[in-house]
């Protein structure tokens, strides 16, 4: 299969090196040259469970004048979806499948809008990935799982072929029917850890070890799993404790949530489309929400911050 990972960061690498290690013909698009030159020149190197494997990828800062592929794995910041779908054209052929393993709600509608509802199906995904350095991922996908489907519910060929190229790679992958209630339960672990660790800048190990922090992130869990219901999506989450616990399953002391990692390098987060996307659809279907509003707030204010407004510029 040819695979294309629009994005392809630290868990974009993770996911495409190991795809690209089962055989697959792979190609990692990223705007971080440094990244793209050490991948192109020694390899992109995996760093897992205290083995190092160098993977040969393709690697490119831009799809400009690519060819079509197979698979287009969409995993860039959401705020950058529509961007980065209309300047991805010379990947999308007559047989492209468009994936989106991005974290939150709301990237499939962006993408649907740009290519057409034929073309996407949604995923979510549990792997975790660290850049160390460029070219170099400490990557968390054992037993780690992806779960993908139709926006419909059915289980198409084309969906079962991308969960048997995943599991062939080691990328654990279920086909689900219920790929809504999937991308909740994935969103549930996203607004659990995201913003705490971001707004206190704590990696995981210091993270799960303070129970006030805990005890807030079961709080906005509590929250979106309200906002669920009155959106009748059907979880497979039952209580709020199990999406903190999953959060941190399989991810060693030093592991530091993508929020984190995005205001560590100066960059906005993707909040509205995690615990901001609970707080929105709170309002639309008349759910409180003040966890996650303050978790929101508090996001917002870092990110003005590390990016101050200039002075006399108005809102």
């Amino acid at each position: 299969m040819d695979i294309a990972v629009l994005g392809a960061g630290a868990l974009g690498s993770a996911i495409g090196g190991r795809l690209a290690q089962s055989g697959h013909a792979v190609t990692l698009i990223n705007r971080n040259a440094d990244h793209v030159d050490r991948m192109t020149h020694a390899g992109l190197m995996l760093d897992e469970g205290g083995r190092r494997d160098v993977v040969r990828v393709h690697a490119r800062q831009t799809p400009d004048g690519a060819t079509p592929v197979d698979l287009l794995i969409v995993l860039v910041k959401s705020y950058h979806t529509e961007e980065a779908i209309r300047s991805a054209q010379d990947l999308i052929g007559p047989g492209t499948t468009v994936l989106s393993l991005q974290n939150g709600l709301g990237q499939e509608d962006i993408l649907i809008g740009v290519v057409g509802s034929e073309r996407v199906i949604a995923g979510k995904t549990y792997v975790g990935g660290v850049m160390t350095a460029p070219g170099v991922i400490s990557a968390g996908t054992a037993g780690k799982e992806t779960i993908i489907g139709e926006l419909s519910g059915a289980l198409t060929p084309r969906v079962q072929a991308i969960t048997q190229a995943f599991d062939a790679a080691g990328l654990r992958c279920i086909a689900s029917p219920n790929i809504r209630g999937a991308m909740w339960d994935k969103l549930l672990v996203n607004v659990a850890t995201g913003a705490l660790a971001a707004i206190t800048r704590l990696n995981y190990g210091n993270l799960y070890d303070i129970p006030e922090i805990a005890e807030t992130a079961i709080a906005a869990v509590a929250e979106a799993m309200q906002v669920a219901a009155a959106l009748d999506i059907e979880l497979t989450t039952t209580h709020p404790g199990q999406a903190w616990d999953k959060a941190a399953l399989g991810l060693g002391f030093e592991f530091k949530t993508s929020m984190l990692q995005s205001l560590e390098k100066g960059a906005p987060t993707e909040i509205d489309f995690v615990n901001g996307a609970v707080a929105r659809l709170g309002r639309e279907m008349a759910v409180p929400t003040p966890v996650n509003d303050t978790l929101v707030a508090c996001i917002k204010g870092v990110e003005r911050a590390l990016s101050p407004k200039q002075e006399g510029q108005t809102a």
